[in-house]
C-alpha cells in the first residue's frame, strides 16, 4: 500500500520561499513517476510539475523558473522547493506518484498524500 505525507507547508509573504517534503512508503522512486499538484478552493486541480522514470521533469508555466522539484533516493523523500511565491500559489499542495504516467497528467496519478495547504499573502 502506497502512503504519501507531505509536510512543510505554511503561511508566507510573497517573495519568500517555502520547502515542501512528501514522504513515501509501501513504495520506491525506481520506476514510478511522482510529482505535485494544487488545488485552490473553487478551482480545478493544477499539475505542478512531474518528475518521470528517466528523471526528466515538467513544470507548469506558472511555476517555472520558481519551484523545483527534487528527490532523496535513499530516504524516499520527494521534495519541492518553492521560491518568489506569488498569492496566486496559494492552494493545499498535493504529492502524487503513479507507476504507469506514459501520457498521463499529473492530476490523474494514480496515489495522492492528504496535501499541505501554502497560503501566500501579499
Amino acid at each position: 500500500q502506497v502512503q504519501l505525507v507531505e509536510s512543510g507547508g505554511g503561511s508566507v509573504q510573497a517573495g519568500g520561499s517555502l520547502r515542501l517534503s512528501c514522504a513515501a512508503s509501501g513504495h520506491t522512486f525506481s520506476g514510478t513517476c511522482m510529482g505535485w499538484l494544487r488545488q485552490a478552493p473553487g478551482t480545478e486541480r493544477e499539475g505542478v510539475v512531474r518528475v518521470d522514470t528517466s528523471g526528466s521533469t515538467l513544470y507548469a508555466n506558472s511555476v517555472k523558473g520558481r519551484f523545483t522539484i527534487s528527490q532523496d533516493k535513499a530516504k524516499n523523500i520527494l521534495y519541492l522547493q518553492m521560491n518568489s511565491l506569488k498569492s496566486e500559489d496559494t492552494a493545499m499542495y498535493y504529492c502524487v506518484v503513479d507507476t504507469a504516467c506514459y501520457g498521463k497528467a499529473v492530476v490523474d496519478f494514480g496515489y495522492r498524500g492528504q496535501g499541505t495547504q501554502v497560503t501566500v499573502s501579499s
